[in-house]
């Protein structure tokens, strides 16, 4: 089988990288007014070289990247990797998606004293602070308010400030967060990987960090699901080390920018619970159950105060839903069964469609809260039961889009990289890779794409098991960690 070293598989991730952002200097997600004449579109015949360019680099990233993960290389190595395949999209325009035109037009609501859970961006005045931002928002989000909390609103509100809503420097802005978050997602996945050796870490990262559809949509897309990914992941590393209310208190955090991240709280109960071993049970049940949910409470309030902006998230985490997107399996369901139901009785398409989702939703949970009761049994690990529940959300939920799989793939390359979760959701990531065009567009021959690379993956990795000895069962954690005490 052809094969390159890791410094050639570098490389030729490096040359994808630069590729794919360098078609999206025609073919991104370019603004509606660039001021600057840097991000502007060009004609046809352009845009659709750009186009091809970006799909090509995108597959030599994913080449590279497969290709990475088989080849010998140490922590060090996959850490400069890491940054020759992030610098090429640093000064790129916005990548796959237009969702950071959103961040900064709602950061200039927020600093123009708007209610930004009440109205969309279409309020801002076109000619003022974050007026450029607000016309390049996409058609969906234009007057919707916004799903995110606080602490990430106040991150977009000092982005705009510090800008004066410039849409060039601006996006820039928001791209820092992201390699901030990038960062402290490769902090926490080494630390959450220590004790698994050098090869863990390296696969770790591999999976957790070096993953196309990460670089993509967190560096080139600047998708704040990354900052969400971030600090969960802080979190749970605190709460491991024995210190469970700093964590809590991170995870309350993430939730402020994302709410997906409470499903961490449960997890971090399950940790406090084993490290109150000894105690009676009905201690330990209160105390997991109660301790992480009160301290992040008390910081999504606290946050939120500080803020300024009202409480007014509570009532938007149900806006997404609003959107129909091809990913989402019970959103798919649902229409196909309103649908048929319309045409042979007449009834309405949409309470179906509805009642699905939230049947979804509610699968989602009792699938989470098993996973939390054979946790607090002892397997799996209360960290790979976090990454499995977070993927059974996204796969049941009402909306999904093809970064959402990150939320569980980051988590599960802690503990499981090269096993069996680990193979599969990295064959998801690299097909889910082509899903959204460089413009945002989710083009029909982009899950054409994606359904090639989901085969071939497959085979590879077919393969890859077929040569070497089974090695899908997640180690089991140290003792100090089923007892959960500190680590070192």
């Amino acid at each position: 089988m052809w094969a390159m070293s890791a410094v050639g598989y570098r490389r030729l991730g490096a040359a994808g990288s630069a590729a794919a952002a360098a078609g999206g200097w025609a073919a991104g997600t370019l603004p509606t007014r660039d001021p600057w004449g840097i991000w502007v579109p060009h004609g046809p015949g352009v845009t659709v070289a750009a186009t091809v360019l970006a799909y090509l680099g995108l597959t030599l990233l994913v080449v590279a990247w497969w290709g990475y993960g088989r080849a010998g290389s140490s922590v060090r190595h996959t850490l400069v990797t890491l940054g020759w395949w992030a610098a090429p999209m640093l000064l790129a325009p916005p990548l796959f998606s237009a969702d950071v035109y959103s961040y900064i037009a709602q950061g200039a609501m927020v600093l123009e004293g708007h209610d930004v859970y009440g109205a969309g961006p279409s309020v801002l005045d076109p000619g003022g602070v974050g007026g450029d931002a607000a016309a390049s928002v996409g058609g969906h989000w234009t007057d919707t308010p916004a799903p995110y909390g606080p602490v990430f609103l106040v991150l977009a509100q000092a982005v705009t400030l510090a800008t004066g809503g410039s849409i060039v420097p601006a996006v820039l802005g928001m791209r820092l967060i992201a390699v901030a978050a990038l960062a402290l997602i490769v902090w926490a996945l080494r630390r959450l990987v220590r004790d698994r050796g050098e090869d863990g870490e390296r696969g770790a990262l591999w999976l957790g960090a070096l993953n196309p559809l990460l670089l993509m949509h967190v560096v080139g897309g600047m998708h704040n699901d990354g900052l969400m990914i971030a600090f969960m992941l802080a979190g749970v590393v605190l709460a491991r080390r024995g210190r469970w209310v700093a964590g809590s208190a991170l995870v309350g955090l993430a939730m402020m920018v994302k709410s997906p991240a409470a499903v961490a709280l449960l997890f971090i109960g399950v940790i406090v619970g084993r490290a109150a071993a000894g105690r009676p049970a009905g201690h330990r049940v209160v105390k997991g159950l109660v301790g992480p949910g009160l301290v992040a409470g008390a910081v999504a309030a606290g946050a939120t105060l500080l803020a300024g902006t009202g409480f007014g998230w509570l009532r938007t985490q149900s806006v997404a839903g609003t959107i129909h997107t091809a990913l989402s399996v019970t959103s798919d369901l649902g229409l196909l069964l309103g649908e048929l139901l319309h045409a042979l009785l007449g009834t309405d398409p949409d309470p179906v469609k509805t009642a699905v989702q939230r049947l979804g939703l509610a699968a989602a949970l009792a699938v989470i809260a098993y996973l939390a009761w054979r946790s607090a049994r002892g397997r799996p690990s209360p960290v790979h039961a976090l990454g499995l529940a977070l993927v059974a959300l996204v796969v049941l939920s009402p909306m999904v889009q093809p970064w959402y799989l990150l939320w569980g793939t980051t988590v599960v390359a802690a503990t499981a990289w090269d096993g069996r979760a680990g193979r599969v959701l990295a064959v998801l990531s690299a097909a889910l890779v082509y899903e959204t065009a460089p413009s945002g567009a989710t083009p029909w021959y982009g899950f054409a794409l994606a359904a090639v690379a989901g085969a071939a993956g497959t085979v590879l990795v077919r393969r890859s098991a077929r040569a070497r000895p089974d090695r899908t069962r997640v180690p089991a954690p140290r003792t100090a960690e089923r007892h959960g005490a500190r680590t070192p």
